[in-house]
């Protein structure tokens, strides 16, 4: 999941109001005081989503280690 910060989450009504907006005069963005600081924050989003899914497959991955060793173990009792 990347970043959306420097887009302007529009509300329900403000998206049927896009419909109408043949002028895209209702488009909003984030303001940051300067364009260094809008790259930062926007890098900083996206290498916590980045660490969020490496914490997300490893989590996933001990899971299935851990049922595999589970089932490696009740083999060996049934032997």
């Amino acid at each position: 999941m990347g970043s959306d910060f420097l887009f302007a989450r529009p509300s329900f009504w403000g998206g049927a109001a896009r419909v109408l907006d043949l002028g895209n005069t209702l488009t909003e963005f984030n303001q940051s005081p300067t364009p260094d600081q809008a790259d930062c924050i926007a890098m900083r989003a996206d290498w916590g989503s980045i660490g969020q899914d490496f914490r997300e497959a490893i989590g996933q991955l001990e899971q299935e280690l851990a049922e595999a060793e589970d089932s490696d173990a009740k083999g060996a009792v049934a032997a």
